[in-house]
């Protein structure tokens, strides 16, 4: 990431301890790397843990700072309490979260499985909530200021077909955001969400765009005519973390070119394919799939 391109001065997160769930790879590490450039004492999360360390190890070499990788499965709400258990014994109080780990695949929902959809809800609807009861609860126990980000789409606002574990999952975050955004304010804990649109990663177009043929129109979708740059993102995530906004709760913004406002910004388009397309698309991410389960450790 350019740090020309970050647009705040420089240690503005200096004293900021934030945990990145997904924080090896994709958004997450993009993420991760912009807080850690401003100061920020970063905490990453994933099931691969040497992608994780590896991550750390690169973050550290190229910015020096503190990057600390940790293997967690947020499925599991016992890991994520024996991951924070370490945080806070051994590093102190979180300050943030940045809830990034997701997983999504393109399938008609008449072939999805029960296995598939728990697949996306145990990571997106279960396992963001565990992450943010448990970090929550300590943060009112220690009476200590909070700040949650999770990271949703714009789908929240109007639903996508062929996505529907993740659009489901998503919608119910949304809501998490605005009902703990009230419930939580007077623990002085605030929590917002950003909503992106195409910020192209290998793992997104691995199972989103599966057999490439898509990508042509999700960029035509942005009436910028692009996908978005990742240093846009972070600086957005910073923003919602970082000092000067206290007085901002329980907001979901969208981050997407104008591609939801001009034409929803989801999967309707695929209401073209037939079962050629299908077929090819499933095979792709069942290929994906199996390269991932055999780099993880966890």
């Amino acid at each position: 990431m350019d740090s020309s391109k970050l647009m705040f001065r420089d240690g503005l997160m200096q004293g900021e301890r934030i945990l990145v769930t997904g924080g090896g790879t994709g958004l997450g590490k993009e993420m991760a790397e912009g807080l850690l450039k401003l100061g920020a004492e970063v905490h990453i999360c994933g099931r691969r843990g040497e992608v994780c360390q590896a991550t750390a190890e690169e973050l550290v070499a190229k910015h020096g700072g503190k990057v600390v990788p940790h293997p967690c499965d947020i499925r599991s709400a016992e890991m994520i309490s024996e991951m924070n258990d370490i945080i806070w014994q051994q590093h102190g109080p979180l300050t943030g979260l940045i809830n990034n780990a997701a997983g999504n695949f393109i399938s008609r929902t008449e072939d999805l499985s029960i296995r598939g959809f728990d697949a996306i809800a145990n990571i997106v609807f279960r396992g963001t909530f565990y992450m943010t009861h448990d970090i929550g609860k300590r943060w009112i126990e220690g009476k200590t200021r909070g700040n949650v980000v999770s990271i949703l789409t714009t789908w929240v606002w109007n639903g996508s077909a062929f996505t529907v574990p993740s659009a489901m999952s998503k919608a119910g975050i949304n809501v998490m955001t605005q009902s703990l955004a009230v419930e939580w304010a007077r623990y002085n804990i605030r929590l917002n969400a950003i909503a992106p649109g195409l910020f192209p990663t290998e793992g997104m177009s691995a199972r989103l765009n599966p057999t490439g043929s898509d990508e042509d129109r999700k960029r035509s979708g942005a009436p910028m005519g692009r996908p978005g740059e990742m240093h846009e993102l972070a600086n957005l995530a910073t923003f919602l973390l970082g000092p000067g906004v206290e007085y901002l709760t329980g907001q979901t913004i969208a981050i997407d070119g104008g591609a939801y406002l001009a034409g929803g910004g989801n999967f309707s388009q695929l209401l073209a394919w037939g079962d050629e397309e299908w077929n090819a698309a499933r095979d792709a991410i069942q290929g994906q799939n199996q390269k991932d389960r055999a780099k993880r450790t966890v």
